[in-house]
């Protein structure tokens, strides 16, 4: 990366579904595929990523997650861009609005030996869950995943100030994409996100970048209350990012992008992800916020790798 002697620690990407037309959730994945993924990552100057595995029935995510796991083992480009593997999902909340675009005949409670499974799957490359606390009865598998050094966050979720306290007593260290992941209308105070605002300083808290997740307005609020040490910016990218407008698929989802490059439901109800890469996060960051270089590094570079245990 160079942007105004911006080369200094190159981004790493916690939350990427799919990259340059190939979906990291599709069953069919190839070695071919996921090479041009890695690719065109690489030659939008991203150091690493997480590939992201979405909720789905739990034969199917143990399959997806094995199947990534067992190609990255056999090739150089991919065991460097793929640093881990995120898992979002199925222990997530399922109510209107919290679930977002994951498939609600998916989504289940937290259980440990379903978690061992998934975890089995990934043959030592699960680095990050994220998962609601209200839904992991006794923080069973929070402490689990934390015992094996493993990153829990909280997302997609509507745990109440007590519960987020007490999943972070267990291990809970991060919050997912804070502003989505929940309704529209939320109440006046007692709120998700007010809750996690309040601590954030004991909680890393990552933002959707495109000023279709957040308006940049907002973005500029929360990053301001939660500070550089604490805020990580992710592209929670789809197959399209790094193509353009066209017709793409997540998971169970067939997505028109448009030109403004906002992946939307087909009903327009809620976002699916973003078809926005790392350097038009980077432009936008610099253009509609005026971060400089060296703010916008911390958020996407270092403080990535600080969360993860890199640094």
């Amino acid at each position: 990366m160079n942007r105004g002697g911006f080369d200094e620690m190159k981004p790493l990407d916690l939350q990427v579904n799919g990259y340059g037309g190939v979906d990291f959730n599709q069953d069919d994945l190839t070695l071919e595929q996921l090479r041009i993924a890695c690719q065109r990552l690489q030659a939008d100057q991203v150091g690493g990523i997480l590939a992201t595995i979405i909720t789905e029935q739990l034969p199917l995510m143990k399959r997806r997650i094995r199947r990534l796991a067992e190609l990255r083992e056999q090739d150089p480009l991919l065991k460097e861009m793929i640093v881990g593997l995120h898992i979002e999902g199925p222990f997530i909340s399922p109510r209107d609005g919290y679930r977002g675009a994951h498939p609600l005949d998916a989504i289940r409670s937290a259980e440990v030996d379903a978690m061992k499974l998934l975890l089995d799957a990934g043959q030592g490359l699960v680095r990050y869950v994220t998962l609601a606390p209200e839904h992991d009865e006794g923080f069973a598998v929070t402490r689990l995943l934390t015992a094996q050094g493993i990153v829990v966050a909280a997302g997609h979720s509507d745990a109440s100030h007590e519960q987020l306290l007490g999943a972070i007593d267990a291990g809970l260290s991060l919050y997912t994409h804070l502003g989505n992941g929940c309704p529209g209308q939320l109440a006046r105070h007692d709120n998700i996100v007010q809750r996690v605002l309040a601590l954030r300083e004991r909680l890393w808290i990552t933002f959707i970048a495109d000023g279709a997740h957040i308006p940049w307005f907002a973005l500029r609020n929360y990053l301001d209350l939660v500070g550089d040490e604490r805020a990580i910016i992710v592209t929670d990218a789809i197959a399209p990012a790094g193509l353009g407008p066209g017709r793409y698929t997540l998971g169970r989802w067939e997505l028109q992008i448009g030109q403004d490059l906002v992946a939307r439901s087909p009903d327009g109800s809620h976002l699916v992800g973003s078809a926005l890469n790392m350097p038009g996060v980077i432009q936008r960051l610099t253009q509609e916020l005026n971060f400089t270089p060296q703010r916008i590094e911390r958020l996407i570079a270092t403080n990535p790798r600080s969360a993860l245990g890199m640094l």
